[in-house]
């Protein structure tokens, strides 16, 4: 389980980050508790531009492959993901994010997101406390209840185009500009817009609730045991449903079926093993552990997914001991 993380301290400054691993791209974003499993083939660039200020931050994420993450923002806090214009569709919890909607998630709690690659993504938390002293000094009624159970809202064309160049705006600044009471101001208007025109999209049948149980079973078990090799048989049993439910389960959930979720997932935790490790740590351990026992196989399928050996991974590790 991710940890809870901490409301982000005064910055106003815009911050620039760069990463050539999912994982540790997630990292890079301030005071998130994020996991990132890399799922397209090839090696990965990510950026993040961002502006936090003690209760408000806003910010433009790339990631160039797809990927399946888990995310936890700042407690006490709502946060709104932005899909940049033009985006291929990506998943919240296993809802379908199209050209106008827009995700939503309370603090403190893991949500999952799928992306797909070339991803552009704006983001905006902001302190509940603060965002309700807003509102209510401008007049405006939000529906607590709604904003918090579902992870999708819809907008109007025009609200969305609107908030998209508010917040480019702000991010394009250079990187040591100070931000100014103005800017906050105009970023708390632009978030009061978006949550005045917002729509809740909830998932609509009981079969997407099924879908998604099975899915959440299945992962939860394929993560108890990194070590133990798998099929999709065991998986069929936990979950207990047949082969063809849990294959339409996982493709229709998060995009991939479950013989390449539970090989996806394992490649990514040997690769954060890997990147972590210390100097007497070998390929071949960090292979068992996540249940690889053929190590030319993993090998091949490593250098597949994240376009280098393992055992390269392992030098550049060691090398920055």
């Amino acid at each position: 389980m991710l940890l809870s993380t901490n409301a982000p301290k005064k910055v106003n400054e815009i911050r620039r980050t760069e990463a050539f691993d999912a994982d540790l791209h997630a990292e890079n974003l301030t005071n998130w508790n994020q996991e990132y499993d890399q799922t397209s083939r090839g090696s990965f660039f990510g950026s993040i531009t961002e502006l936090a200020f003690d209760d408000l931050q806003v910010f433009q994420e790339y990631t160039s492959q797809a990927l399946q993450q888990k995310c936890i923002v700042w407690p006490d806090s709502v946060w709104l993901g932005i899909p940049v214009e033009n985006q291929e569709a990506s998943r919240i919890n296993g809802l379908s994010i199209h050209p106008h909607t827009i995700m939503c998630r309370p603090g403190d709690y893991e949500f999952q997101l799928t992306t797909p690659e070339d991803y552009n993504l704006y983001g905006m938390v902001v302190q509940l406390e603060s965002l309700m002293k807003t509102a209510a000094i401008h007049g405006v009624e939000l529906n607590w209840k709604e904003l918090m159970q579902h992870g999708r809202l819809a907008l109007p064309e025009q609200t969305l185009r609107d908030v998209r160049v508010v917040l480019q705006r702000m991010l394009d600044m250079s990187t040591h500009t100070k931000a100014n009471r103005m800017s906050y101001d105009v970023l708390m208007m632009a978030l009061l817009e978006v949550l005045k025109e917002e729509t809740p999209q909830p998932a609509s049948t009981q079969t997407f609730h099924r879908r998604k149980e099975v899915v959440d079973t299945a992962r939860r078990f394929i993560e108890a045991h990194p070590d133990v090799p798998l099929t999709v048989t065991d998986l069929c049993e936990v979950a207990n449903v047949s082969r063809r439910t849990l294959q339409y389960s996982f493709e229709s959930i998060i995009g991939i079926s479950p013989i390449q979720y539970l090989r996806i997932s394992r490649l990514n935790g040997a690769r954060r093993n890997l990147i972590k490790s210390d100097i007497d740590t070998t390929v071949s351990d960090v292979a068992a552990t996540w249940g690889f026992w053929h190590l030319s196989q993993f090998a091949k399928d490593y250098r597949n997914l994240f376009g280098e050996r393992p055992s390269q991974t392992l030098d550049q590790a060691s090398s920055s001991l």
